[in-house]
């Protein structure tokens, strides 16, 4: 086989293409983002809409079916669900997985915009949100103060969230807690009617009213000012001095129709950091960034926080990049547990250190051109992207076994050592080829299934394809090579450690050829056993729970 044949005729080549992809895979594994599962996008949009003091029932007719009867026409649509409630409608939309969710929103959209003049004058412009796991917090901010909560939720508000969004990674902060200053308007109704004024003209007033608008630029010399008209309220006098109407020559003001009170917005949450009143703020990442260095960034400036605003004390209350770290960690030393064990018994059974570092180098190399290739298509860090390589560490050594067997086999028939490497792994080239392609084979059905399992299992058949590939590459280049140089045959070769394997699995091959022998003696009651014990299993599989996820603390 040329491959093999070029291996070992050009050595430091090899050992340069090696070096390439330790370095890559290195450099690979650095950027990896880590996350605690793959990333999946639910193919789901939600719209949602307000209407300020509507019954449900109104909701329901004005905004939420008009809305259902605009999206049900877009293509991919599965599934239509919606809440209407005091005030405020909730239209979630579910789509056929692999929909393009960027087009769905934009006809989404599109459909929305055609039916705006339908619905009522009070109504907020409807939102649309996609669903995105990524959008989940990954650290969750406890904030305690001994300001008033009026105070804190200010200082919160101008010295702390710019510097947390600033920081690459950080999407979005969700703040609850503190207390919120809320103008209230409370029109008196027999009033409005006695001046013959409609409670629509007051609101449109205080809207018309309380804005700035710009009002263009003048040059003065070399510089050019930019003018604006700031008409926004400042104190509740101001606003119960609003002229909204006038009769019989007289100017009517909201004092005249209205009570304007200044108070707190009513509180439908509290925040407590231990046990005082405090305030939550609850960090989202970018999708695609690091989970576990985007809470890290977070911690070192709260810590920096902390020092230059005594006044605060900012601390993780929940951090999921915790838990994610453990999870990651867990894995991680399963698989490398796992291939030091594949040595440990590569050493038993051949009972050669050359030998066993030769097979034992394509467990470390397969698993870093994995993670290149994980990098140059996008995959994250996450349990199941390990829990593929954990899993292939068994197969990766398989096929240079097989090559390193055969070329131990011509050596001991007399060849040189660079002909028997090249002669050797040629001869055994199409059935590592063959049972590796076969291996590969058995993860193909995964990559059409659809739905959040073929997302999240997609990645371990990709992982595992890769590794079996790349360990293929190097028992078919890197293993001729090291043979035709270090292998050595001698009278010690096989070692202490090999005699005493064999005689363990002559052993082996002596109670299998008894229990053989029984089996066939004993055809009908072998069958027997083997029917009772069948439908025992289907039995019990009845009884067995079914679960995406195990459960976890």
């Amino acid at each position: 086989m040329i491959l093999a044949h070029v291996s070992v005729k050009r050595p430091i080549g090899v050992t340069m293409i090696m070096c390439i992809v330790i370095i890559f895979g290195a450099i690979s594994l650095y950027k990896l983002p880590v996350d605690l599962m793959p990333d999946i996008t639910y193919p789901t949009i939600t719209v949602m809409a307000k209407y300020s003091n509507a019954s449900p029932t109104e909701v329901e007719t004005l905004i939420t079916r008009p809305i259902e009867q605009a999206v049900a026409a877009i293509p991919g649509v599965e599934e239509i669900n919606s809440t209407s409630t005091e005030g405020s409608s909730r239209v979630r939309i579910s789509f056929a997985w692999g929909t393009d969710l960027d087009a769905a929103s934009n006809d989404l959209r599109d459909r929305i915009d055609r039916i705006l003049s339908r619905f009522p004058e009070d109504v907020d412009r409807p939102t649309i949100r996609k669903f995105d796991a990524a959008a989940m917090p990954v650290l969750i901010i406890g904030a305690a103060s001994d300001l008033d909560p009026v105070q804190m939720l200010n200082l919160i508000d101008d010295q702390v969230k710019y510097r947390i969004e600033r920081i690459p990674g950080v999407a979005a902060l969700d703040v609850m807690g503190g207390n919120q200053r809320e103008i209230q308007v409370n029109i008196d109704i027999n009033k409005v009617r006695a001046l013959k004024i409609a409670p629509d003209q007051v609101i449109s007033r205080l809207r018309a009213e309380n804005i700035n608008l710009p009002a263009g630029m003048i040059e003065s010399g070399n510089y050019e000012l930019r003018l604006r008209t700031p008409g926004e309220f400042k104190d509740v006098k101001e606003i119960e001095r609003l002229v909204i109407g006038e009769t019989a020559g007289k100017l009517i003001r909201l004092r005249d129709v209205a009570e304007v009170i200044d108070l707190w917005e009513k509180r439908r949450s509290i925040v407590r950091i231990n046990g005082k009143p405090g305030v939550r703020i609850m960090v989202n990442k970018q999708s695609g960034s690091n989970t576990v260095a985007v809470a890290q960034a977070v911690k070192n400036e709260l810590e920096k926080i902390n020092e230059e605003i005594p006044q605060l004390r900012l601390a993780p209350i929940v951090d999921s990049s915790k838990y994610i770290e453990r999870s990651i960690n867990n894995v991680s030393s399963s698989a490398l547990y796992g291939g030091l064990l594949a040595i440990i018994i590569l050493q038993f059974f051949l009972g050669n250190i050359a030998s066993t570092g030769i097979i034992a180098t394509a467990i470390p190399v397969s698993i870093v051109a994995t993670f290149a290739l994980m990098y140059y298509f996008g995959f994250t860090l996450n349990i199941m992207s390990l829990g593929g390589v954990a899993l292939g560490i068994g197969m990766l050594v398989d096929n240079s076994i097989v090559v390193l067997e055969n070329i131990f086999r011509h050596r001991e028939k007399g060849m040189g050592m660079m002909e028997a490497a090249i002669h050797g792994s040629s001869e055994v080239a199409m059935p590592v080829l063959a049972s590796t392609l076969t291996t590969v084979v058995i993860f193909l059905p995964l990559l059409f299934v659809e739905g959040m399992t073929g997302v999240m299992f997609k990645q371990l058949a990709y992982i595992i394809a890769f590794s079996l590939l790349c360990s293929m590459l190097i028992a078919l280049t890197i293993v001729p090579m090291l043979t035709s140089r270090y292998l050595r045959i001698g009278n010690g070769n096989r070692g202490l450690f090999r005699r005493a394997s064999e005689k363990v699995i002559k052993a082996i091959l002596a109670s299998h050829r008894k229990a053989l022998d029984f089996v066939l003696q004993h055809r009908r009651k072998t069958v027997f056993v083997l029917g009772i014990l069948s439908a025992l299993a289907l039995g019990l599989a009845k009884n067995i729970g079914t679960e995406l996820m195990p459960s976890a603390d």
